[in-house]
């Protein structure tokens, strides 16, 4: 609904588009071929069988056998196929210029598997910079300066001192504020801080054993690595979000967990260092504020100016499951990006059902072998191929289905397949996992499938008394206009702790995240540079601490709920392909899932407006939570007295979670700040609202005579009376546009 420029503006109806724990897992795009013009050639890339019991003893047999393949495709005489290449180990097949017909002419012929048009790969980042419009000499990084004098603590396993994500090189001394500590030689102007908080009498290691630490601190700071891959897979020059930033670790997790108290032990020395960021990529079970150590440690942090991002957690899509609540906290959800690691199942019956590998394989047969279920006769643990569950079934030289759950590793499924003597994985989703399916560095060749492949597959299984099947690994893909979706790992709302603000707050990249790894999955010793593939939340999270790091470079005075503020209201609500982003069910996502949306940098360093709020702003909110004055005093570590109190929805936050009874009526109110020209304009042009609300804007076109100027509006959320309301949620945004700036305001609606 638009408006011109009223003052007061009515929006009526419209329809809405429909624990401590590291939070770690260890996505796929539709790649098919395109029309094409009869007598217009493309280069094809042609996976075949090669036919039972035919050896090919010389390269020149194989390259004949491709070549037969050709001959049968000249039905057009005028335009003559060419072969490109000939592959002999990567897979058995070949890359030729082609025409559209002579593909399809090339399809009932024995041993023709697929042909699929090449994609043009670029020798790029890791992927997720790119994805989000990050790119080198241009835009938000050469406007953030790529993070200099901007230092990143995190907190986390440890790191690993000497990989070359951490080297120095274009990186400034840290700034004179720095008073941190290095346990050991090994600091640079890059990694300026290493300590370790697990070991009480300070005689531990800040060295990475687990990985996780080293993975997020060159997520959110890495420096550029060229050539960086995992298999030779998602090649291409590795870089955190943050790439000149300083990184400090502080190693509060060992392999039992992460205490409370090392955890606090490590965000009270980085207060004390200086940073500027604190990156917390682990969490627990929802508790009130006062009982959360990194709830209580972040506020003191947000107090001295320091941003603070954390992981949602990794329990969804269970609903009310997140971690890390606090509206002082950047709470960060996890989504796809565009890029899979391709491994095909080739059924018997010719179906091609596409999944994930990161391990792939060359010398993988492409012949059928035996496809079998060992959930259809030998019960549950097998079905889950839980560690030993299949030492009594034959699964000798098969390809093994396997269920994911049971509280069993992915990689450990493959493990027991390959103790069992299978030659290869197919990792099925369960239900509640939908379509998020993850590249791993398997042990054997395998495909992790989504839920509904998984039932296209055991429906052939019980088709036929001799089920077979292959893998074909097709590498790396990028494209597709389905990211970003959110992973159904990715934790959901509503909040617990505190049920009237939106959470998770963003959503950033999570699925399949190439960063740092202490050593190489690949066994080799040939390189520093090693690399590895992991999920989680926990990836999620360092993206988001590291784009906050650019956005205080560029805003050194701004706030950390300023740097929020800005990373929210311009999130995107879109995937790439244009519609509202979707869920492991390939549904809309709603607010809970995705909160404000998915990260976009290139608009969050330059929003317009921003939201602000002063720490004690949030003592009024935490007696309105119906927290004691003594419980807000351990909170905001001063004496307090609720003698005053707001309810959550009143704080001064760029979303709202409203409840609303029948005919009930809120107002809240809201103070924007002009971080934009001086002159400008602000009109709601838009509103979207769920049956069952109607909403009044009051001040509804805001103009501003100068910049860091503070204007106030008020929104009337009334329940409708009349509508009958057809879920316990609903939710809408409000858009507030300017000539050059749009922003986004969300928000959800609980009906009692």
């Amino acid at each position: 609904m638009c408006s011109n420029s009223p003052k007061n503006m009515e929006i009526k109806r419209t329809n809405l588009l429909p624990e401590v724990l590291l939070l770690v897992l260890t996505f796929t795009t539709i790649f098919a071929i395109a029309s094409a013009n009869s007598d217009q050639t493309e280069t094809y890339i042609v996976h075949l069988n090669a036919p039972d019991g035919v050896r090919f003893d010389k390269p020149e047999d194989r390259r004949g056998w491709y070549n037969s393949f050709l001959k049968a495709s000249t039905a057009d005489l005028n335009v003559k196929p060419s072969l490109i290449h000939a592959y002999h180990n990567v897979f058995t097949g070949f890359a030729a210029k082609l025409t559209a017909d002579q593909v399809k002419a090339m399809e009932n012929m024995d041993g023709f598997v697929s042909a699929r048009r090449e994609r043009v790969y670029k020798l790029h980042t890791t992927h997720t910079p790119t994805f989000l419009g990050l790119h080198q000499n241009l835009g938000v990084w050469n406007g953030s300066n790529y993070g200099k004098g901007i230092i990143i603590g995190v907190l986390d396993t440890g790191i690993t001192p000497g990989h070359p994500s951490f080297h120095d090189k274009d990186v400034p001394p840290p700034p004179a504020k720095w008073k941190g500590e290095c346990d050991g030689s090994w600091c640079n102007n890059k990694l300026i801080g290493a300590r370790d908080f697990t070991n009480s009498t300070g005689t531990g290691s800040p060295v990475d054993e687990e990985g996780h630490g080293t993975h997020t601190s060159s997520t959110a700071a890495g420096n550029f690595v060229d050539g960086a891959n995992v298999f030779g897979q998602a090649n291409g020059t590795a870089a955190g979000m943050a790439p000149l930033a300083h990184v400090a670790m502080y190693k509060v997790c060992d392999d039992i967990g992460c205490f409370g108290s090392a955890i606090l032990a490590g965000m009270d020395a980085a207060i004390d260092d200086g940073v500027d960021v604190l990156s917390l990529s682990l969490g627990g079970a929802s508790v009130p504020f006062y009982e959360d150590a990194i709830a209580v440690g972040a506020f003191s942090a947000i107090r001295k100016g320091i941003f603070v991002s954390c992981s949602a957690g990794n329990a969804g899509p269970v609903n009310a499951s997140l971690s890390n609540e606090a509206p002082w906290i950047l709470t960060v959800g996890a989504s796809t990006v565009d890029r899979s690691i391709r491994a095909t199942v080739y059924l018997g019956n010719k179906d091609l059902l596409d999944g994930e590998s990161l391990f792939q394989p060359k010398d993988f047969p492409q012949d059928y072998m035996p496809l079998v279920y060992p959930g259809l006769n030998s019960g549950q643990d097998a079905a889950w191929c839980a560690p030993g569950s299949l030492n009594d079934v034959d699964v000798k030289g098969k390809v093994v289905l396997c269920d994911r759950g049971g509280n069993i590793a992915r990689i450990t499924k493959g493990q027991t397949v390959k103790d069992a003597g299978g030659a290869a994985m197919i990792l099925a989703n369960g239900e509640a996992d939908g379509d998020t399916t993850e590249a791993d560095a398997h042990v054997l060749p395998a495909s992790h499938v989504a839920y509904d492949v998984g039932i296209t597959i055991k429906t052939y299984i019980n088709s036929t008394s001799s089920p077979v099947a292959t893998i074909i690994f097709g590498g790396t893909v990028i494209g597709g206009n389905s990211a970003p979706a959110v992973a159904s790992f990715s934790s959901r709302g509503p909040s617990l702790a505190s049920p009237g603000i939106v959470k998770p707050d963003i959503i950033g990249p999570g699925v399949s995240i190439l960063a740092a790894w202490p050593v190489s999955v690949e066994n080799s010793t040939q390189t520093k540079a090693t690399f590895n593939m992991i999920s989680g939340t926990s990836m999620s999270c360092p993206h988001l601490s590291g784009i906050s790091a650019l956005i205080k470079s560029a805003h050194p005075d701004w706030s950390p709920a300023a740097i929020k503020s800005a990373i929210m209201t311009t999130a995107d609500k879109l995937n790439v392909g244009g519609q509202p982003i979707k869920d492991e069910r390939d549904l809309a996502a709603n607010i809970f899932a995705t909160g404000a949306g998915h990260v976009n940098p290139s608009k969050a360093i330059n929003p317009g407006l921003i939201f602000d709020i002063q720490p004690d702003d949030y003592i009024h909110y935490l007696c309105g939570l119906g927290y004691t004055s003594i419980q807000v005093g351990v909170i905001v570590q001063k004496k307090v007295t609720c003698t005053e109190v707001i309810p959550e929805a009143q704080l001064n936050y760029p979303s709202y979670a409203v409840t609303l009874a029948h005919g009930e009526i809120k107002n809240f109110t809201r103070t924007v700040t002009n971080v934009g020209e001086a002159n400008s304009t602000y009109i709601v042009t838009y509103v979207a609202l769920p049956i069952g609300l109607d909403l009044l804007v009051h001040h509804a076109e805001l103009q501003f005579s100068e910049v860091n100027q503070k204007l106030n509006y008020t929104v009337m959320f009334i329940r409708d009376q009349e509508a009958k309301v057809q879920a316990p949620y609903g939710e809408g945004y409000i858009t507030w546009s300017s000539i050059k700036h749009t922003l986004i305001i969300p928000f959800s609606v609980k009906f009692v």
